[in-house]
């Protein structure tokens, strides 16, 4: 946690970039009966049955000092998917960055096991050696800033029904180009005397 907490208080530093990542499921559901369209005095209505679709994956990748996020989506959830992430975030969108200090949970995909499954051995050697791992604690997720950029995605964008992946990537493309251009921050105020003083008891005692 402390780990964590001290690279969020790290200067900015083009170089040596602060980026969180995490994933989150969209269930995707059709319409049994097509909703009724908005009229003067009556708002928009849809049928509470409904047909399941499936789900889509939604990458959270974002740099909460610089304002910017990228979200992929993509119908699975996998070694593959991830490692596709990754080589993203270091060959297009930080090419000149020192290392990336890359902040993300425990999953079992997310290590550098999944970069050597998905690219030969040379390639995925390259990109380790562009990554700085900051895993949060077990039972920490919370302290992902990326998970958080993800619960205003699910407000802002994908609060209703979608029936296909090809609608969440419309929906999903359009709030980040508007939310990026913002430069929307998360501004992060738990410092680590904050968290030794409200999360004391998981400290071990050093009494005698």
């Amino acid at each position: 946690m402390e780990d964590v907490i001290q690279t969020y208080l790290l200067p900015y530093d083009p170089a040596y970039p602060v980026v969180c990542f995490d994933e989150a499921c969209k269930q995707l559901f059709g319409e049994v009966r097509e909703p009724l369209p908005t009229r003067p005095d009556s708002p928009a209505k849809e049928d509470y049955e409904y047909e399941r679709k499936g789900v889509c994956n939604q990458l959270m990748m974002c740099e909460p000092l610089r304002g910017w996020r990228h979200v992929k989506v993509s119908e699975r959830r996998t070694r593959r998917d991830y490692a596709q992430c990754v080589r993203e975030l270091v060959d297009v969108h930080y090419p000149h960055a020192q290392k990336i200090r890359l902040v993300q949970d425990n999953l079992n995909t997310h290590d550098g096991a999944s970069l050597y499954e998905a690219f030969p051995p040379e390639q995925a050697r390259r990109i380790l050696d562009k990554i700085e791992w900051h895993y949060t604690p077990k039972h920490g997720s919370w302290l992902n800033m990326a998970e958080t950029e993800i619960r205003i995605m699910n407000g802002q964008c994908l609060d209703r029904r979608m029936d296909n992946p090809t609608q969440v990537v419309a929906e999903v493309a359009a709030w980040e180009s508007k939310r990026n251009a913002q430069r929307a921050r998360i501004h992060w105020t738990f410092t680590l005397a904050s968290a030794r003083r409200k999360l004391h008891k998981l400290y071990p005692s050093n009494e005698d």
